[in-house]
């Protein structure tokens, strides 16, 4: 017996089943898709596409793990840590464990450069940064209702937040002019066109620092949107997953400190996501932190964390990791360099190569400029190129248009997940690229000289011609001018006559008496 597809038997399913509301069918995941099929390897594919389109961070791992080495009864899995393997395993409370909280809850402030605290109760855990989004969409909205967001911003908000809960996001458009700096005006426009269109907004979502952009929000701009949001009456969800990923930590201010500075604030709109899964490199341990001044948001989020719990193993070993003060103080400064240098190492490669990025000082990526490479400036010509790069080049980079940035020509590339080799040939490629771009380019205006100058001949040459003939009928002309008299007692009287004229007599020509 066959099987039908999906479509053919979409009366019987949720529109969430027959729906395409994930958004997996998008450039963004296009790509992983591509790496997936074909990933690069130093030795057994060498010719693969190299992935950087995945933020991750693998830069420091090597440190963890020399951790786990070294405390090997923080693992419930180990001879020294077996003590702990009953308690550990039947623990299922959603509150999660309260060692793990309150060490939680002292990282989070230490990410921040200690200029914050954090208060354990408060502490809401999910399954990865994910699971946050989509709770606090639950919690903070019904279905259709919207967050306003500033682009570009990061793909998978579109399946996180909206996908199960049926929130919408409706984009505060951003520009290259001011380095995509949002503005109050941006603001008011985009709540204003909501309003209109009678959708209710809930609030405002903001990545600070920014994935893709890797700038922070400056201190006007916060208080901007806090003021905004206040005077509306909507909440503001801060998504600060790479908080302790800033490589000049005087340049992120956490909206907290603000909270903190400024009590005319109402708190209870203000939540933050955050996770483990940048920072310390940890993605598949699905680590996602909600932190709400809201007690009601807090209760809801904390019984909703039953759908997607953080493993208690994992709870264990990570509440030994980071009580640990003097690893977690060396672990953050330690990520911030290796994140500099290779940054720095990066974009300064690019330069090589005339590719310019917008200047940024944190996350895990660059935000590449490569308008000059487009053949229009448009969307469809930014994916051609992208195309390109993905089938040609063998590199997997996000295209901004998958980012809801609305100037063609812009591109998302992750830097620190692959080994210094990796990035060195990825350098290469694009360097090549480049290299063929302005050597075809070069070829094109060439060929587009040669064909413009045998235009301006052409039209000199038929020009040249049509004066030569205009020429040649005036002096035909003027042969053909007859001068006659009238009789002497009437006077001397000259006719200009017609070329064709055959005689004086012409009806043309007034006969004389």
């Amino acid at each position: 017996m066959g099987y039908q597809s999906v479509s053919e038997n979409s009366h019987l399913l949720s529109r969430i089943a027959a729906g395409d509301g994930h958004g997996e069918n998008s450039s963004y995941f296009d790509g992983w898709k591509a790496y997936d099929s074909n990933p690069f390897h130093p030795v057994s594919n060498p010719g693969g596409v190299i992935q950087m389109g995945l933020a991750e961070n693998l830069l420091c791992l090597d440190l963890i793990k020399e951790w786990i080495k070294e405390h090997p009864e923080a693992s419930i899995c180990t001879e020294e840590g077996l003590n702990y393997f009953d308690a550990v395993a039947n623990f299922q409370d959603y509150h999660g464990l309260p060692s793990f909280r309150q060490a939680l809850a002292r990282f989070m402030g230490k990410a921040r450069g200690g200029r914050v605290s954090f208060n354990s109760d408060s502490i809401v855990m999910s399954g990865g940064g994910t699971g946050a989004q989509e709770t606090l969409a639950f919690c903070l909205a019904d279905p259709g209702d919207a967050f306003l967001v500033p682009t570009p911003y990061y793909p998978a908000f579109d399946r996180d937040f909206c996908w199960r809960t049926g929130v919408r996001l409706l984009p505060i458009n951003c520009f290259s002019s001011n380095d995509f700096k949002l503005t109050k005006a941006a603001l008011e426009s985009a709540y204003e066109t909501a309003r209109k269109n009678n959708i209710r907004v809930k609030g405002v979502l903001m990545t600070n620092p920014s994935n893709p952009l890797g700038t922070t929000m400056d201190r006007d701009t916060l208080k901007t949107l806090l003021t905004f949001v206040n005077q509306k009456r909507i909440h503001l969800i801060c998504d600060e997953v790479f908080s302790g990923s800033v490589f000049n930590q005087a340049d992120f201010l956490s909206v907290c400190e603000l909270l903190d500075e400024e009590p005319s604030y109402d708190k209870s709109l203000i939540h933050i996501a955050y996770s483990l899964s940048k920072d310390l490199g940890l993605p598949g341990f699905r680590v996602g932190v909600i932190y709400s001044y809201n007690d009601t948001v807090v209760k809801c989020a904390r019984r909703m964390s039953s759908f997607g719990l953080v493993s208690s193993q994992t709870q264990h070993l990570l509440s030994h990791m980071l009580n640990d003060d003097d690893f977690t103080s060396k672990y953050l400064a330690e990520n911030k360099r290796r994140l500099h240098t290779r940054h720095e190492e990066f974009t300064s490669g690019l330069e090589k190569f005339g590719i310019k990025c917008l200047p940024s000082t944190a996350g895990l990526f660059i935000w590449m400029d490569l308008r000059q490479f487009l053949m229009e400036n448009t969307e469809n010509a930014e994916l051609k190129l992208w195309r390109v790069i993905i089938d040609d080049v063998k590199l997997n980079v996000s295209p901004g248009s998958s980012f809801r940035c609305t100037e063609p020509g812009w591109f998302r590339v992750c830097f620190a997940n692959m080994d210094d080799a990796t990035m060195h040939v990825a350098l290469k490629r694009i360097g090549d690229f480049a290299d063929k771009v302005k050597d075809e380019t070069t070829q094109l205006d060439d060929a587009t000289m040669h064909v413009a100058l045998k235009r301006i001949g052409d039209f000199a040459d038929k020009v040249k011609d049509e004066t030569t003939q205009l020429q040649q009928k005036k002096r035909f002309n003027k042969k053909l001018r007859l001068s006659f008299c009238r009789i002497n007692d009437g006077g001397i009287t000259q006719h200009l006559m017609s070329p064709h004229l055959q005689s004086p007599r012409s009806p043309l020509v007034k006969a004389s008496h």
